[in-house]
């Protein structure tokens, strides 16, 4: 969208439904208010709507304002859903018919949280990628198999935004600023939340095996917990199997059953995650990550990575601190 890449200022609205999450909503609008003070110029408004203009209570049992209602009349480069746990099909004729006008006029529409679900609901997430809280996606995926969800934290496609949830609201915010304006403002903004490190698209959420499996697969996330406790100096097979319990086989049958994996391979996704944290958010040079993370040697580790990430641990690295505004700009274009 041409309006979101000039340097007037970005009008965001939010449309807040009963029970919605205030962690999600703050991690949105607190990074732009922060730009707007660190810049000291009006790079971002941003305002709170509901469908009939009209207070809405928080999951927390809060409400903030102003709130006034959502019409054709504002103005707005981009409007995002906020939802939480709570998702009523009385909703969706009333959504439906306010995002009408500015669908029409090209508004990016996005959504935090389960938003997406509810987008979904009303035919607005079809032929784009999105994502969705992790407790969701399972059900969503069910509900609309014809779209493509990911659990990444959040998605950027086209004219839609959307995001799991969380604090990954303040992460996609920040991409966008970065893209926006440039990355000294972002990572300064970081700074101020206290963040260790502005996460990207390619970060996924972390879904855990618990909510994944409950109690039925408790040696396959004993095993999975084992292997996140050791990144540094990892265990072989033998020694995992032995500390949960059961022999290597069975341990290499349920992890081919249950995560479509064998479990080398499942803990060297583990360390190359855990790689790639240390690298983005840590001054650590390369051999020392690699070191840090369980490879026997440079080379080796660079080898796994760009198998993994696509791109090598050095360009990685160099991406996050110089990538030019120019490509976002391009990547919107061909879209």
């Amino acid at each position: 969208m041409e309006t979101m890449l000039t340097p007037t200022t970005k009008r965001y609205g939010f449309v807040l439904f009963p029970d919605f999450t205030m962690i999600s909503l703050s991690a949105s609008i607190e990074p732009l208010r922060m730009a707007n003070r660190i810049s000291g110029k009006q790079l971002y408004q941003y305002s709170l709507f509901s469908i009939d203009g009209l207070p809405v209570c928080a999951s927390n049992g809060l409400s903030i304002g102003p709130i006034t209602q959502i019409s054709n009349d504002n103005k707005l480069d981009a409007l995002f859903i906020c939802t939480g746990i709570t998702i009523e099909r009385d909703w969706e004729p009333m959504l439906a018919s306010a995002l009408k006008p500015f669908i029409r006029e090209n508004v990016v529409i996005g959504a935090i949280c389960t938003g997406s679900y509810l987008l979904a609901r009303i035919g607005q997430l079809d032929g784009y990628r999105c994502t969705v809280h992790w407790e969701n996606i399972r059900e969503m995926r069910e509900e609309f198999p014809q779209l493509i969800i990911s659990s990444e934290l959040f998605e950027i496609d086209r004219q839609r935004y959307t995001s799991s949830g969380g604090t990954a609201p303040m992460d996609m915010m920040l991409n966008l600023i970065r893209r926006q304006h440039n990355i000294e403002l972002a990572t300064s903004i970081s700074e101020q939340f206290i963040c260790d490190r502005i996460r990207t698209a390619n970060d996924r959420q972390r879904i855990p095996l618990k909510q994944r499996f409950g109690s039925s697969q408790p040696k396959l996330v004993e095993a999975v917990e084992l292997m996140e406790s050791n990144i540094e100096e990892p265990m072989s097979l033998d020694e995992l199997a032995g500390h949960v319990g059961i022999s290597r086989r069975q341990l290499e049958r349920i992890f081919r059953k249950h995560l479509n994996c064998v479990p080398t391979r499942y803990y060297l996704e583990i360390r190359l995650r855990r790689a790639r944290e240390l690298l983005l958010s840590t001054p650590r040079s390369i051999v020392e990550v690699a070191f840090a993370c369980g490879f026997v040697s440079p080379p080796h580790f660079s080898k796994c990575y760009r198998e993994f990430f696509n791109i090598s641990p050095r360009d990685d690295r160099r991406a996050i601190a110089l990538e030019p505004a120019s490509q976002w700009r391009e990547q919107i274009t061909h879209h």
